[in-house]
């Protein structure tokens, strides 16, 4: 069933790149459970695609990743990023206190607006123990900003009057997924016969590495509350929180930049990465067969609303730190 809608979701996503495979998958699993009235049968299934899939998915994201390419990044961008993913955790945290919003899906929407999008809401769900409905709730408000994002930030550039090198930073650094950042790196370049693809695409690759970190501490974090929770020993061992799933994402990450530095091209490991974006689309189907349209409709205006302040302030800082660095 999810490889299915997943196929159907990806030639959509193909067909209309701003919305993405993802957002397809997830709505179409999301109205298709409505009329399912005995899930029994599908369970099993729907459970090993939203959490072992979506985990085989993040370990191959990994072969996207070349890192002597990312750390070739420019000085001048790293501010910018450690900036926007900063602002966007503690944006993040003061929206969960002052909403009182459930903690999981604040650090889903931080972390997606301020990292990679689905697929840091993919690497990071597993590590803090995220039931299928907040994963739910915090793709679509990630997504919805994604396609705001791909569609006005070329116009707005345009008007703030950034340079091709200054509005490659702002797309890698202000929209949340890779999908969205090439849609509109590419407009932009369609617009004013630029290059800023390559550009905004490193800039993204390198916010995807705060994956790594950020899991770590997320995992920590979680692990040190249930042990207080249950009046344990506060003492974590590294052993007991490690998400091995992002050491996989990690040594897939290493086997790319080796296989790159003994000459092997990196369209050698296209269809890995490929595979890693269809069964990201295959685990949203499944979780989007978990999840309640209805209730997620009605509890969805305070995490619409953290999405929207999160991507504000990154929006802001990203250009905020452009001027002050003199790039803009």
């Amino acid at each position: 069933m999810c490889f299915v809608i997943a196929l159907v979701a990806w030639a959509l996503g193909s067909e209309f790149p701003v919305v993405g495979g993802p957002v397809f998958a997830i709505l179409a699993g999301m109205l298709i459970t409505v009329f399912i009235k005995d899930k029994s049968m599908l369970q099993a299934g729907i459970t090993y695609s939203s959490k072992k899939i979506l985990q085989y998915a993040v370990i191959l994201l990994g072969f996207g990743m070349n890192l002597s390419t990312v750390l070739e990044t420019k000085k001048k961008s790293l501010p910018i990023i450690l900036s926007t993913i900063t602002i966007a955790l503690v944006i993040a945290y003061i929206m969960y206190r002052v909403l009182k919003m459930p903690s999981k899906i604040s650090t889903l929407v931080g972390v997606g607006s301020c990292i990679c999008g689905g697929s840091a809401i993919a690497a990071t769900a597993p590590v803090i123990g995220a039931d299928d409905e907040e994963i739910a709730q915090s793709i679509s408000v990630i997504f919805l900003f994604n396609i705001i994002a791909a569609l006005i930030f070329p116009t707005l550039g345009g008007i703030l009057g950034l340079s091709n090198e200054g509005f490659g930073i702002f797309a890698g650094t202000a929209v949340n997924d890779t999908s969205s950042v090439t849609a509109a790196a590419t407009a932009w370049d369609g617009i004013y016969g630029s290059n800023t693809l390559d550009t905004a695409t490193v800039v993204k690759l390198t916010r995807t590495l705060a994956i790594i970190p950020i899991t770590l501490v997320l995992a920590f974090v979680r692990v040190r509350k249930e042990k207080a929770a249950s009046g344990e020993s506060a003492g974590v061992k590294l052993s007991g929180i490690f998400p091995y799933f992002v050491l996989f994402f990690v040594l897939a990450s290493v086997i790319t930049t080796v296989a790159g530095t003994f000459g092997v091209p990196s369209d050698f490991f296209s269809p890995f990465k490929t595979l890693s974006k269809f069964l990201i689309v295959m685990a949203m189907a499944a979780i989007g067969l978990n999840t309640n349209i209805v209730k997620l409709i009605k509890t969805g205006g305070k995490p619409i609303l953290a999405g929207f302040c999160c991507w504000v302030g990154i929006t802001a800082t990203s250009l905020l730190m452009q001027h002050v660095l003199g790039i803009w």
